[in-house]
């Protein structure tokens, strides 16, 4: 808070205007229904045995004044990235993420699990290009989205804190989405986040695949994850 604001409630400062005693309670339950947090996404979600069921956050850099928009696939662990070079603000996010969106195809974007950061203020006009919706982790506890927090870990290796993520472009990004979607991870048996997500993509169904092509059981496998994705209690298989 600026020097000079008042401090006081609303009701105190403005008693003659019940029209604006609106508390930071009221504003986060409009902001973020309890619908959408994470306890009523669908429980396919955590079996990771379909693609299509991402994880996001933003990574920012110095001052708070750029960022990059990161979302990973929770089975396939193909990433996206959204460039937010002046304004991350949530207008700017969610264009940028239906720009994003709309160029997936309806069987790759199932569902969105996000921290409850201002910039998913506007999620409700995302939803609609999401199968089952958009949801929200509880505050405090980043293992709702431990995907997402390893992999935002891989990227800043290319995007170091305390740096100004505007100087990259949009080719610098799309750069590092292909070094990591083309990396061959033990926790895919060796197979790369393109590979599982393309090959589920081109399936005649969205019935779940097996990583290894010739199984027909239908399951999407993982191997015992690798020293670089272990897990926070709470989601061992992330």
């Amino acid at each position: 808070m600026e020097p000079g604001t008042d401090r006081r409630a609303p009701a105190q400062t403005y008693p003659d205007r019940p029209d604006w005693h609106v508390c930071h309670k009221t504003i986060y339950q409009a902001l973020y229904a309890p619908t959408t947090l994470i306890d009523h996404r669908p429980a396919v979600v955590g079996e990771r045995t379909r693609i299509g069921d991402r994880e996001g956050d933003l990574i920012v850099g110095r001052g708070n004044r750029s960022a990059i928009a990161t979302l990973v696939d929770r089975a396939s662990r193909y990433l996206h990235l959204v460039h937010l070079p002046l304004n991350h603000g949530a207008e700017a996010v969610r264009d940028g993420l239906i720009s994003l969106l709309g160029g997936i195809p309806e069987a790759g974007r199932l569902t969105l699990t996000w921290d409850q950061g201002s910039e998913m203020a506007l999620h409700n006009q995302i939803a609609p290009l999401l199968r089952e919706g958009v949801f929200f982790a509880h505050p405090g506890s980043p293992w709702q989205r431990g995907t997402n927090e390893n992999t935002n870990g891989l990227l800043r290796q290319y995007f170091p804190k305390r740096t100004d993520l505007s100087v990259h472009t949009p080719a610098d990004l799309q750069a590092v989405e292909e070094r990591l979607n083309h990396r061959p991870r033990k926790i895919l048996r060796w197979q790369t986040p393109a590979e599982v997500f393309n090959l589920a993509l081109t399936s005649c169904t969205q019935s779940p695949l097996r990583r290894s092509r010739g199984s027909a059981s239908g399951r999407i496998l993982t191997s015992p994850r690798d020293d670089h994705e272990a897990a926070p209690t709470g989601d061992p298989h992330r």
